[in-house]
Parts: C-alpha cells; structure tokens; sequence
C-alpha cells in the first residue's frame, strides 16, 4: 500500500509539472512562430493560440485523470499534452479566420501581392522584410495622402511590408501576407 501512494504521488508530480509546463510555454508560442508553425506557432497573430493551448490542457489534464483506471497521473500528463495540442491548433484556426476577417475577408492579386479588396492596388514592386515606423503613421486605402484612411501605425511598431511604389514614396504594409494599406516611405526605416 505504501508503494502505491509512492507511484501515485509520482504520476501526480509528473501530472502537475506536465501542465504547469503546457501552461508556462503557451504564452511563448508566438516567439518561436516562425520557425516551428502548426500546433506550437501560428502564422497569424492573436493570443486564441495560447489560450486555447491553456484551456485545452487543463480539460485534458482532468478528462485524462478520469479516463486512467489505474495511473491518474500519468493519464493526467498525457491528456494534458494532448489537450494542449490540440485546444493550440483550435486557436490558431480561429487566429487565422480573425486574420481573413481583418483584411476584409478576401482578397486581390496584383503583380503576385495579395492586397485587401478595399485597398487601391498600384504598380509597385515586391518587397519583402520588417520595416518600423519612425513616427505614428495613416494608414492609407492609396498611395496618395488623399487616400482614405484605414488605419494607423504607430512609432516603433515593426511590421510586415509587401511591396514599394514604383516611385519609392510608398509601402505597402501587410498583415498575415495580405496587402492592408500604405505607408509613406519617408517615415520608414528597415528593422
């Protein structure tokens, strides 16, 4: 009896360390987004990944403790890490439909850039990189300071740039690969 509280206590240690782990690492997600993708990164940005990640782990935490007749704290662990997988790829897919939403929803195609159907295309040129925002910037439906604005910049904020007028003076700022207004260049500089 006394080496079965012994396991038990073991499998309950190994439970607990396995989702204060899930826990602990879900809010890391979006620094390694870019290199690992899938269910631990997501190429959209949001925090439904890591909350799902969260949530996930903590129902299979308990759904794996019920389930597991002999060893609770190992079928806590493993449905900790299995719920976390998968409540981390539930969020991601919701991250991504919020992304599509954001940009409108759908989009064009000019000269292979995927822009907003509610921002103006122009002959620019691709580009790719982070670029910052020297100052708070509008962000414009055109290239044109008479373009409508849809949205802003703010300064110091990187973000993702798609293409460049073929007069230089504007930026198109992207968001999750899609085209989501300009910038002017003149307020710009390379991260």
């Amino acid at each position: 009896m006394h080496k079965t509280n012994k396991i038990k206590t073991i499998g309950l240690t190994i439970a607990a360390a396995a989702t204060a782990f899930t826990m602990a690492s879900a809010p890391a997600a979006n620094a390694v987004e870019q290199r690992l993708g899938g269910v631990v990164g997501c190429d959209a940005s949001g925090k439904k990944q890591e909350t799902g990640a969260v949530i996930g782990g903590l129902l299979g935490a308990v759904a794996g403790s019920n389930l597991a007749k002999n060893d609770r704290g190992t079928g806590t662990a493993i449905g900790a890490v299995v719920g976390a997988g998968a409540g981390s790829y539930v969020g991601c897919s919701m991250q991504k439909k919020q992304a599509s939403n954001d940009v409108g929803g759908s989009y064009k195609t000019s000269n292979g850039i995927k822009i907003s159907h509610n921002v103006d295309s122009a002959p620019m040129t691709k580009i790719t990189g982070k670029y910052v925002a020297r100052s708070n910037l509008n962000l414009r439906a055109s290239a044109s300071t008479r373009g409508m604005k849809v949205g802003s910049v703010v300064a110091g904020e990187t973000f993702q740039a798609l293409g460049r007028t073929g007069d230089g003076q504007w930026i198109l700022v992207g968001q999750n690969g899609v085209g989501v207004g300009y910038v002017s260049s003149a307020y710009v500089y390379r991260a």
